[in-house]
């Protein structure tokens, strides 16, 4: 039995192997299924899955960043994002006060200034401190400032947030006089100013300084418990990653690596019961026939007449938007997709003189049903589920769009839901958009490939020699 079964699981890899779009499917499945076993090593940050929505996660990334392959297309580079340690450090000690001072030396050579430079400092107890950001030209800018909590945390401090008007105080006597005592410090962009040329028009067109830059901390460590934990300067580039980042910071990298996981379990699970389910009715619906068959073609004209979006709207308003919920919603009204074609299957096998065999000894309806008829409609199951998958796939990620999807999953329908909130399309930020619509469409197209090929093996009318 078991030889007859391997005979035929050859026979039809044999057969599969002719379909060559049903091999660049399968190939494609095995690169979906690597990437899900392989996330943890795949993603740079490994638990973008279960911290997506807490933005605390990505408070070092930089903010709408491109790919960092964008560099090799464009003559202009950006600026790479990155993390700069201190190069010195030296201690003094004044009574019972410590002072640190620290140089962080930055080598700016892009042709495009990065979107900030933060310093994030691990401070516990209450201490005093000194930002100076050094130019190449000479020029400086400074911050001074101090924390009151006996505690530790962590300290990030912004040069767009905290440096700018003091970027324009230093760099503004070059401008004209007119221009420099009407602009408002709050609206010019402090990074293109901090590197760039100390010139007319610094504040509008501003012409690159490259060099290095050095940003100079001194820290007091104010009371005997004050102590430094740790300091770094963020390169907040203008890009980052191999997908880049959205507006909340996040890479989307990891984001389209943690949501094909749940396509897979989404499409798969929700295909897998509805074809189960719809192919059982069909065949039940056929073999009995009569007044029973009359019910069951009425029972599923009533959930094919049925409109699934209200269904849903009302579903989200009375309970919470959950992956799961979806998935049962969807079970429940794509059963019917099989379903007729299993019906009029069921229809010719019933006639077969083996069934009549079988009711003759006196097999049970169960036992004719599940024992004799589904399992040759096996093979047609196959096919559909997999060519119901790409439908699960993309209604889900329809579903998100229009906000009634499951915000607490990472989902590529998420992810363009969050792009187009947040006008990511209006503002140019295509890199938000086009990696999950991709993915998408190239998951869909690898079941679309191995259905269409188990069709064509399977359907006698499609197969061609």
């Amino acid at each position: 039995m078991k030889g007859a079964r391997f005979d035929q699981l050859r026979t039809f890899w044999g057969e599969f192997r002719r379909v060559k779009f049903g091999l660049v499917g399968i190939g494609l499945l095995v690169v979906f299924a690597l990437i899900v076993l392989l996330a943890p090593l795949l993603s740079p940050f490994t638990q973008a899955d279960q911290r997506w929505r807490d933005m605390t996660y990505w408070l070092d990334s930089p903010r709408e960043a491109r790919p960092m392959w964008v560099n090799w297309f464009t003559s202009k580079k950006y600026a790479t994002t990155e993390t700069i340690a201190a190069a010195s450090t030296i201690e003094t000690v004044t009574g019972s006060m410590r002072i640190l001072e620290m140089e962080f030396p930055y080598q700016y050579t892009a042709g495009r200034p990065p979107n900030d430079l933060v310093l994030k400092m691990g401070i516990t107890g209450r201490t005093s401190y000194e930002l100076l950001i050094q130019r190449p030209d000479g020029k400086q800018m400074s911050y001074r400032g101090s924390t009151v909590v006996d505690g530790a945390q962590v300290l990030r401090l912004s040069v767009v947030e905290t440096l700018a008007s003091r970027v324009y105080a230093v760099l503004a006597p070059s401008e004209d006089p007119k221009f420099a005592a009407s602009k408002d410090p709050q609206q010019i962009d402090p990074m293109g100013a901090m590197f760039g040329k100390a010139q007319p028009g610094i504040f509008t067109t501003p012409e690159n300084v490259k060099g290095t830059y050095t940003v100079k901390l001194k820290l007091a460590l104010i009371s005997p418990e004050s102590k430094l934990d740790s300091a770094v300067i963020n390169i907040m580039g203008g890009v980052s990653g191999l997908l880049g980042t959205d507006g909340a910071k996040r890479d989307l990298w990891s984001g389209v690596i943690a949501g094909t996981k749940w396509a897979l379990l989404l499409g798969l699970l929700t295909s897998l019961i509805s074809v189960v389910v719809g192919v059982v009715y069909g065949v039940a619906s056929g073999y009995f026939g009569g007044w029973i068959d009359a019910l069951m073609n009425r029972i599923y004209e009533v959930f094919t007449s049925i409109p699934l979006l209200p269904i849903l709207i009302v579903m989200s308003a009375v309970f919470k938007p959950s992956i799961w919920i979806m998935i049962l919603i969807m079970c429940v009204f794509f059963w019917t997709g099989p379903v007729k074609t299993v019906r009029s299957i069921a229809l010719q096998i019933k006639e077969n003189a083996y069934i009549e065999a079988a009711r003759g000894l006196g097999a049970s309806h169960g036992r004719i049903l599940f024992r004799h008829m589904v399992p040759q409609l096996v093979p047609f199951a196959f096919a559909s589920m997999a060519l119901s998958v790409p439908g699960a796939i993309v209604f889900e990620a329809t579903i998100s769009l229009i906000g009634l999807g499951d915000a607490t999953v990472v989902t590529w329908g998420q992810i363009l839901r969050d792009a187009f909130g947040s006008g990511a399309v209006l503002k140019g930020v295509w890199w938000w958009v086009v990696p999950p619509g991709i993915a998408i469409a190239v998951m869909g197209m690898t079941f679309a490939f191995i259905g269409f090929a188990m069709d064509t093996i399977l359907n006698p009318k499609l197969k061609t020699r």
